[in-house]
């Protein structure tokens, strides 16, 4: 892992720092051509070279979050716009076990538009 990512996740305060690297985990399983950089401050993951993915967390509540980058492409009420026209959230709770079965399908549906050719990578 890059440094400065490495100084990102070390620098969260518990339960924020296990919840975002266990995600961190979670989305670099899903598929090989998976990368992590780091843009606008915040770990960013990428299939091929086309961002799919941020992990982040709310200004206001400190709250980890999964930013789907074409989450417009998903009608699913767990997942928030908010005022974003193309980017939709997906909120976790750092305090209760990840619900992976609803993780990994975001995830497979979000790499599925790129594998797929729905998305240009």
């Amino acid at each position: 892992m890059p440094l400065d990512l490495q100084t990102f996740y070390l620098s969260q305060s518990e339960p924020n720092k296990s919840c975002l690297l266990a995600l961190r985990d979670i989305i670099l399983a899903q598929d090989p051509k998976i990368s992590e950089t780091r843009k606008y401050g915040m770990p960013c993951f990428c299939y091929g070279k086309k961002a799919f993915c941020y992990l982040w967390k709310d200004k206001k509540t400190g709250e980890p979050y999964l930013l789907l980058v074409e989450g417009k492409h998903f009608d699913d009420p767990a997942l928030e716009a908010g005022d974003r026209s193309r980017m939709k959230i997906f909120r976790v709770n750092a305090n209760d076990d990840l619900p992976l079965g609803k993780i990994n399908e975001l995830l497979n549906k979000a790499l599925d538009l790129y594998r797929l050719g729905i998305v240009k990578g």
